[in-house]
């Protein structure tokens, strides 16, 4: 077996490479991320050139198609002349007539003309040109040997056999014509007789400065250019009107060595290409020029020219550079953070890793942890497992601060280390230090329940007299302490993690209970106390939600008129079939669970709603909780000031509960009066401070318990309480209600005694809707 040492060595050496391949595989993904983002930044930019570029194509093969349907309606206006030569009376003046006609309707085309072989308009072949020559146009006749020409033998003969018709147009390369004195590029169609036998041809001529201008209308980026290259791979561009004539034929020269027609021979597709795109699909070329990198992309016009753009790469990557330069920044920033924490994480580990059993060890107290416990939990047989919290640790941290908190549990630690190595019945226990201010306590062997409890006793008690000194004072200790063992009285076993849970369970009681220790019992039925709760904070959440949180209302009766003039509003909650459940079913879990503030919101609204349309005066039930919660007391503020019906509402304080922060209590009531409401103390007669109450509160009423009502007719005592609590409350102007009035004889003896309303069985019971009669008494 490895020792320590090499065991931490071994670890540190794994923990080394796997932060050397976390810090490479993050350098990795960043890396990958960035060529992924420029890949993406570099298509978009592609497919904006590219969406940029076929527009453009669209654009110059839309000026093709033009001009190849004003040569094609040229030419069947000449084949027209043709048929009607016989019937014409002047037919070369008529064609010289509509030769000027057809140009000057199409202003696209710097020339055009009609040819006629030998034997068509006259005996011999016969042709007309015309031409702009500034606003005018300018024709000319021609009986030369041009039907011999090269050129138009290059013209005719893909045609095929005379009787061929099929549509076909010619177009040239730029070359210069001396006729107008410029360079042109020469589009001609066939003309052809009611036999398809050819007669002659049409054409039109596209000057080479309107060719540049076309092309010069490309926008891309500021550095780009356009192009067109002819058959004979002559260039036509828009660096023609560069600035920088040299550097212009430079790039000319370059494009045109590139010999682009020849590229198109083996295009690469894109299977997200339009079919657009695939008629005339892209092609990229990369170039270099005076140290100057280009993007060309080209492709075939409708006329068999290349159409390309030419874009500085520079200006492509002007998108890439600020990422690349905030990658960068990134990577080095996050590759120094992670160096850092790398180093830190490293140097902690190492000391962590000293001994192996730290990986389960408290680093305050270094007692085990919890996660050692619940390890152990798994493999241990049977026991008992305690847990310890201090009582008002919480106080002691924010009084002192947390340093002082962490040496009352470092200390408390040590001392019951020594406790258990010295006191008998604790052999073999051990110490595990939980979260917070909790401490846990292993003690293995099956142990009855007499000796469980001396030794919690015990326990509790040397806690209790621990003498600690934080800075010159006195930290006094106590504890509460929950006990459950893995063997039940009832001979049922408990898992590892149901022992922690019940442990935990029988602590909670024990605090809640205000009580030094709790022993889990499966007959205390605490679980199904938890499955209880649980349930019924789901049902009263439901409820909250569809809206079955209702008021039920109890008469009170004014003694001396015998009407009822009050009503105390009741929270009641509707089950699915309508019926209602009792608040004590309710209330104290809605308090655990937070539920409560919203319960009492819920009973404002609606009992504010019901007696808007009514002249009765309606109490509601206020807690000191209710009370001491700012945001409700100023919602139920609110209410009464956007109300009409302030001075109809009285608000009735459980005396029963105590009130220990009267400040805030009583001003909530100097408020709750100010704008008329009125003010009670509820139960009147069961607390420690009653008088106090009616002295410091300023109230209004006083509802007189009905443990004491219920009595009158069978204790003298309580006839005697009562009767002076009516004097009292008269002599200093307070009203009296008299609670759970539940017989005429009670009722009787009520009215005798001088208190002035009374509620209970004998008046009216609560329901949901008002009772304002009641029956004879």
């Amino acid at each position: 077996m490895l020792g320590v040492r090499s065991v931490r060595r071994g670890i540190m050496l794994i923990l080394g490479l796997l932060v050397a391949l976390f810090i490479a595989g993050m350098w990795l993904m960043s890396s990958l991320n960035l060529g992924f983002a420029q890949q993406a930044m570099s298509d978009l930019r592609q497919r904006q050139i590219a969406d940029t570029f076929y527009a453009n194509l669209d654009r110059i093969n839309a000026h093709h198609q033009r001009m190849e349907q004003h040569t094609a309606e040229l030419a069947h206006l000449g084949e027209l002349l043709y048929r009607q030569r016989r019937v014409l009376p002047n037919p070369r003046s008529i064609l010289d007539q509509t030769l000027r006609e057809a140009l000057g309707d199409f202003p696209e085309a710097f020339a055009a003309g009609l040819w006629f072989q030998t034997a068509t308009l006259t005996e011999s072949p016969f042709a007309l040109y015309a031409w702009r020559e500034g606003e005018r146009i300018q024709v000319q006749r021609s009986l030369s040997s041009w039907y011999t020409s090269d050129w138009y033998q290059r013209i005719i003969e893909p045609a095929g056999q005379p009787d061929d018709q099929t549509a076909r147009f010619n177009w040239t390369p730029a070359y210069y014509k001396a006729q107008i004195n410029n360079v042109v590029i020469s589009l001609s169609t066939l003309m052809y007789d009611d036999q398809q036998t050819r007669i002659g041809m049409a054409s039109t001529d596209w000057r080479a400065d309107q060719i540049i201008r076309l092309v010069s209308r490309v926008e891309v980026t500021p550095g780009a250019f356009a192009f067109l290259i002819d058959s004979e791979n002559r260039n036509l561009s828009s660096l023609a009107q560069a600035e920088d004539i040299e550097h212009a034929q430079r790039l000319m020269d370059t494009i045109t060595a590139s010999q682009l027609h020849q590229q198109l021979g083996t295009p690469v597709l894109d299977n997200r290409m339009s079919s657009r795109q695939l008629a005339s699909p892209m092609q990229t070329l990369s170039l270099v020029v005076d140290d100057e990198d280009y993007a060309l992309f080209f492709s075939l016009t409708q006329a068999g020219m290349v159409f390309g753009i030419g874009v500085p790469q520079v200006e492509i990557d002007a998108v890439l550079a600020p990422m690349r330069q905030s990658n960068l920044r990134i990577v080095l920033l996050i590759g120094s953070v992670l160096l850092l924490l790398s180093g830190w994480i490293l140097y902690l580990v190492a000391g962590t890793l000293r001994q192996l059993h730290t990986l389960y060890t408290d680093s305050l107290t270094r007692l085990p942890n919890r996660s050692k416990l619940l390890l152990e939990l798994e493999q241990s047989g049977t026991g008992s497992l305690i847990l310890l919290n201090l009582d008002a640790f919480k106080e002691i941290n924010d009084f002192y601060g947390h340093q002082c908190g962490d040496y009352v549990i470092r200390q408390l630690a040590r001392a019951l280390g020594e406790y258990l190595d010295s006191a008998p019945g604790w052999n073999n226990s051990q110490l595990y230090r939980m979260p917070a201010d909790e401490i846990a306590i292993w003690l293995p062997g099956q142990h009855g329940p007499q000796a469980l409890q001396q030794r919690l006793t015990a326990l509790q008690n040397f806690v209790s007299g621990l003498n600690l000194i934080w800075q010159g004072q006195d930290i006094p200790l106590h504890a509460s302490l929950g006990l459950a063992s893995s063997w039940q009285t009832d001979g049922s076993l408990l898992s590892g993690e149901q022992l922690l849970t019940s442990a935990n369970m029988a602590l909670k009681l024990a605090r809640i209970n205000q009580r030094h220790f709790v022993v889990y019992d499966p007959a205390h039925r605490a679980r199904e106390t938890y499955e209880h709760n649980l349930t019924w904070a789901n049902r009263l959440k439901l409820a909250l939600e569809q809206g079955r949180i209702v008021p039920y209302f109890q008469p009170i009766m004014e003694l001396n008129s015998g009407r009822i003039e009050k009503f105390e509003c009741l929270t009641r909650m509707l089950d699915g079939d309508g019926e209602p459940v009792s608040p004590g079913q309710f209330l104290a879990v809605s308090k655990r669970i937070r539920l409560y503030r919203f319960i009492t919101r819920s009973m404002v609204e609606q009992c504010f709603q019901r007696f808007a349309g009514n002249d009765y005066e309606f109490s509601l039930n206020l807690s000191c909780e209710d009370l001491l919660d700012t945001g409700l007391t100023r919602f139920i503020l609110e209410h009464l000031q956007n109300s009409q019906i302030a001075r109809r509402v009285i608000f009735e304080i459980l005396e029963s509960e105590g009130i220990e922060n009267y400040t805030a209590v009583r001003q909530f009531i100097d408020q709750a009066k100010a704008l008329g409401c009125r003010i009670a103390i509820d139960d009147f007669g069961t607390g420690y401070s009653n008088f106090e109450h009616l002295l410091r509160l300023n109230v209004d009423m006083i509802k007189i318990d009905g443990s004491l009502i219920r009595q009158l007719g069978s204790d003298p005592n309580a006839l005697t309480l009562t009767r002076g609590i009516v004097r009292f409350a008269r002599e200093l102007g307070i009203q009296t209600v008299a609670e759970f009035v539940h017989s005429p004889q009670v009722l009787e003896q009520v009215r005798d005694l001088g208190i002035d309303f009374a509620q209970g069985a004998s008046i009216g019971m609560p329901s949901a809707e008002l009772i304002t009669r009641i029956e004879a008494l």
